[in-house]
C-alpha cells in the first residue's frame, strides 16, 4: 500500500503534543509516530497530510518544507464540540521526480476518498493540486473545483506544470472529469485579459477579491457545490502573512477562516488543500493562521446538515419560477434556509454529468428570478451542460 511511504510526524512535534492539555486539539488526533506506525483508518472522518514538495515553484531557490510549526500550533488549540474522528498521517516527502510525488500523493488521496475520509493536505507547491484533482479519477465522475487564490493559474498548459499553469494541465489533460472551476479572490491586476476572457468563454465562475471582502457569503453557494476546495496563502494581504510574495492587498484572517468554514460545512467537499506554505518571515504567526483555517474547516465538516439529496428530504419547499420561455424550478430547506436551483439536464449519453442536475443558489438568486431575472450562475451551468 503507498502509506508505507509516509514519513511519521516529528519526535519533536509528537514530544511537545505530549505536554498539552489533555483537552487539546494534538490529544484527540491519532497520530502517526515512529512507534506507533499509521493509525487504524476504520471510522475516521478526517486526515491531515503534508507534501514536502515544491520544486515546481516558479521561484524555487532549493527550500526544504517543514510543516512542524503548523502542526504545533493546530495540536495547541482546543476543538469545539466535535464529533469527527481525525488522524495525521505525516508527509509525503519528494520523490526522485516531480511526477513521483504526484503519484504517490494520488494514490494516497484515492485510498482516502474511496475510505470516505476527508484528506486536509498541507502542501508546498500548488501545483499539488493536480494530484489533488487527479484523485478522483477513481470515482469516474464529474468534480468541480474551488480554487481560492489572487491568480487563475491557468498558465500555459503547453508547458511543463507550475504552481501558476496547474489549472491549465487540469483543463486540457486527460481524462477529462472538470466540471467547474470557481476561483474566490482574484485581483484583476495579477491575471492577463486572456486568462480573463477565457474563464468567461468556459463558462466558470470568478469572484474579485472585492466583491468576496464586501459579502463573503458569497462564497457559501460556491462552497456548496464544490469537491475539491484549494487555498493558496498567497491570496493572503501582507499585514496577515510575512513572506517575499505577499500582496499588500487580499484577504485577512477572519475572511480566510469564514471562507474556510464554508467549505467545511459543505455536504460535498470531499478534499481540502492548503498551498504555498514558505519559509515566511515571521513563521509562527503564519503556522498559527494556517492551523486556524485547519481548524474552521473540521468546525465545519462538524455541522454539516447531510442536505445532498434535498429532493428527498421531508423539509423541503419548492418552488417554479417562469422567466421568460423557462420554468425555473427552486428549492429550499426548511431546516438551514439553504436555496438551490435545478438545471435541465441534457442527456448526451455522458453520465457523469447527472449529479449536477441541483445548483446550490441564494434566496437572492430567487428573488431575481421572480423579478425575471436569469440567475447567471445557472445560466453558466446550463450552457456547460449543452456542451
Amino acid at each position: 500500500m503507498s502509506f508505507e511511504f509516509l514519513v511519521p510526524v516529528s519526535d519533536l512535534v509528537v514530544a511537545h503534543a505530549k505536554l498539552l492539555s489533555e483537552n487539546a486539539l494534538g490529544k484527540h488526533i491519532n497520530i502517526h509516530t515512529i512507534d506507533g506506525g499509521i493509525p487504524n483508518l476504520e471510522k475516521v472522518d478526517i486526515a491531515i497530510l503534508g507534501i514536502r514538495e515544491n520544486r515546481n515553484d516558479v521561484d524555487f531557490l532549493g527550500e526544504h518544507l517543514s510543516f512542524d510549526a503548523i502542526r504545533k500550533s493546530l495540536y495547541e488549540l482546543f476543538p469545539g464540540n466535535w464529533s469527527a474522528n481525525i488522524v495525521d498521517l505525516g508527509d509525503i516527502t519528494p520523490g526522485n521526480e516531480v511526477s513521483d510525488t504526484y503519484y504517490l500523493a494520488q494514490e494516497v488521496l484515492s485510498t482516502l476518498l474511496q475510505k470516505n475520509i476527508i484528506p486536509v493536505i498541507l502542501g508546498g507547491s500548488q501545483d499539488l493540486v493536480y494530484a489533488q484533482y487527479r484523485s478522483f479519477d477513481i470515482l469516474e465522475r464529474m468534480v468541480n473545483l474551488v480554487n481560492v487564490d489572487g491568480k487563475f493559474d491557468l498558465g500555459n498548459s503547453s508547458l511543463p506544470i507550475t504552481n501558476t499553469s496547474f489549472v491549465g494541465k487540469i483543463i486540457v489533460e486527460q481524462p477529462y472529469n472538470l466540471f467547474n472551476y470557481s476561483n474566490i479572490g482574484y485581483q484583476t491586476y495579477f491575471n492577463s485579459q486572456e486568462e480573463i476572457d477565457l474563464i468567461e468563454k468556459l463558462y466558470f465562475d470568478a469572484y474579485r477579491l472585492g466583491e468576496v471582502i464586501s459579502d463573503v457569503t458569497i462564497v457559501e453557494p460556491i462552497m456548496r457545490d464544490a469537491d475539491i476546495v484549494s487555498v493558496d496563502l498567497g491570496v493572503m494581504n501582507s499585514t496577515s502573512i510575512s513572506g517575499s510574495f505577499a500582496s499588500p492587498n487580499g484577504f485577512d484572517g477572519r475572511e480566510i477562516c469564514a471562507i474556510s468554514r464554508y467549505a467545511g460545512i459543505s455536504d460535498k467537499v470531499k478534499s481540502f488543500g492548503i498551498y504555498e506554505f514558505k519559509n515566511f518571515n515571521n513563521q509562527e504567526t503564519t503556522a498559527l493562521l494556517v492551523a486556524q483555517i485547519i481548524w474552521y474547516f473540521i468546525e465545519g465538516v462538524n455541522y454539516r446538515s447531510n442536505e445532498l439529496n434535498i429532493r428527498g428530504l421531508k423539509n423541503t419547499l419548492h418552488y417554479n419560477v417562469p422567466v421568460e420561455d423557462e420554468i425555473l424550478s427552486f428549492y429550499k430547506s426548511i431546516m438551514t434556509g439553504r436555496w438551490w436551483i435545478e438545471i435541465p439536464f441534457i442527456s448526451s449519453g455522458n453520465n457523469k454529468l447527472e449529479r449536477h442536475t441541483l445548483l446550490p443558489c441564494t434566496y437572492n438568486d430567487y428573488e431575481r428570478a421572480c423579478n425575471q431575472e436569469i440567475p447567471e450562475r445557472w445560466y453558466k451551468a446550463k450552457q456547460k451542460n449543452e456542451v
